[in-house]
């Protein structure tokens, strides 16, 4: 899958930095050694950050700075990784899906960057644009109905959008039949050296949860 970074992205965030890693494996409906990995990083966040502290990790700081230069209020659609680590300080109980979007959302959450995770035999073509949506483009959200994603950094295929920092598409999400996984990472801070760590987390943690070599990644700027 050949990966573009747009003009508009370029323009308002001339520091990004993507890295893609792109595995095959297999799922699971549930992993319990993966949930005890998730369980300790909770526990260590409740012990150290506050709502508010949460939003000065890096990862997390730059994303909703990004959204503030597209035009989006980041406390009304926050970024995943921010929604995560809240639910978490609120004790509420994180969502559990499937043992690929599990791994995802733990990675979200110890690098503080949104990432993106999607079945890769669901794409239509062969190229993903990372671009800005438009007013009263139909994108529907995992678990979230039709959602508006004007002024939202969006990732699209040759049919439409398919991810954002905010929520990944139903069309493109991982099931438990997934075997071919796309996982984009996106670094609105720039920081290649923390985004290349966070894809080898992924790699380590498919290795260990998913019967997968790891695969391999790639940088896209």
């Amino acid at each position: 899958m050949r990966i573009v970074v747009s003009s508009e992205i370029e323009t308002i965030c001339p520091q990004f930095v993507g890295v893609a890693v792109e595995a095959y494996c297999v799922n699971t409906d549930y992993c319990a050694e993966l949930w005890q990995e998730i369980e300790i990083l909770a526990m260590r966040y409740k012990a150290t950050l506050t709502p508010d502290t949460l939003k000065l990790i890096p990862g997390i700081e730059a994303t909703r700075r990004a959204y503030r230069a597209f035009g989006k209020d980041p406390s009304r659609y926050r970024p995943a990784a921010e929604a995560l680590v809240r639910r978490t300080l609120k004790n509420k109980p994180l969502y559990q899906v499937n043992t690929l979007v599990d791994l995802i959302n733990l990675a979200s959450m110890a690098f503080g960057y949104s990432i993106g995770g999607f079945d890769a035999d669901r794409f239509v073509g062969d190229t993903l644009t990372l671009g800005v949506g438009r007013a009263g483009e139909p994108y529907e959200g995992i678990g979230r109905g039709m959602i508006n994603i004007e002024g939202l950094p969006v990732y699209r295929d040759a049919d439409g959008g398919v991810g954002t920092p905010t929520s990944d598409h139903e069309r493109t999400k991982i099931l438990t039949t997934t075997t071919h996984l796309l996982v984009l990472i996106n670094g609105y801070d720039g920081d290649e050296k923390n985004v290349v760590e966070n894809a080898e987390y992924i790699q380590r943690l498919l290795r260990q949860y998913c019967q997968s070599d790891g695969g391999s990644y790639s940088i896209y700027r």
